[in-house]
């Protein structure tokens, strides 16, 4: 049974690549096929006897990309305000539902389709198995192997119905390389835990925030959904933020254990 599984998964394995190069070489072709789905503002249309499948612009949709844009480059509103304008405005998702994300919108902002170019082999063929998440002093590790970006020179573009200018799109990628660098939560002094913890009460991310004392300012891990402002309808989680000088302790006395004692309990 074994040797039968081995076999299996080799077969699965050369189906997925010969799979990844078909695309590969259709994509380079032009072909829209390959692409499926398509990103908000379009509708994919299934090729036919008479005619290969394309994309067609959903101009009610198209309409909300062009806003979306304008608020971005000429209002200069931030990812967040746009998503709440959005949320004010009742603008349905592509899955009609009233609620924005921030992803969704950043997402948008990056994406080259609506200057006439989607692109293909955007991510490596790596992938990785998320791991079950396990509990570390009230604070909980989500660990995951993903699929590596590659280089904008590596993807292969495949033309589309443009909705928006090239020098908009151009102005929007310039102003999220310069918020990338310059945003006040750019993290100049990373932490031992941060991008790692995700709350146990309602599985959102946990972010580092900080407050000014009289004397000192403090840092603190805070849940994403125990922030008011982000959903329409209040707070997702009632957990309290966490001192990072004192969770960040903790585990690090913890991983130190372990490196001196590997059969400890610690960690487990």
């Amino acid at each position: 049974m074994q040797f039968q599984g081995m076999i299996a998964e080799y077969e699965r394995a050369q189906i997925r690549e010969r799979t990844r190069r078909g695309k590969k070489h259709r994509a380079k072709t032009g072909s829209v096929n390959v692409l499926s789905g398509a990103p908000y503002g379009y509708r994919y249309v299934k090729k036919s006897e008479t005619s290969a499948a394309y994309y067609d612009i959903v101009e009610r949709e198209a309409a909300i990309v062009r806003e979306v844009y304008r608020w971005y480059t000429e209002e200069a509103l931030s990812i967040g305000q746009i998503d709440r304008r959005l949320n004010a405005l009742g603008v349905e998702t592509r899955r009609g539902k009233s609620t924005w994300d921030r992803s969704t919108v950043w997402a948008m902002l990056r994406n080259p389709a609506y200057q006439e170019r989607r692109a293909l082999a955007k991510r490596s063929m790596l992938r990785g198995k998320r791991l079950h998440a396990f509990c570390v002093s009230a604070a909980v590790f989500l660990l995951a192997a993903v699929a590596p970006v590659n280089a904008s020179e590596e993807w292969i573009e495949i033309p589309v119905p443009p909705i928006i200018r090239k020098d908009t799109f151009s102005l929007a990628r310039e102003r999220l390389e310069r918020n990338k660098q310059f945003s006040p939560r750019h993290t100049k002094e990373p932490t031992l835990l941060q991008g790692l913890l995700v709350c146990c009460e309602c599985g959102y991310a946990l972010y580092r925030t900080c407050t000014r004392t009289s004397k000192r300012r403090l840092y603190y891990y805070r849940c994403l959904g125990s922030d008011d402002y982000r959903y329409p309808l209040g707070r997702k989680c009632t957990n309290h933020p966490i001192r990072q000088d004192y969770l960040d302790d903790v585990v690090w006395k913890q991983v130190m254990q372990l490196f001196e004692d590997p059969t400890s309990s610690a960690m487990r």
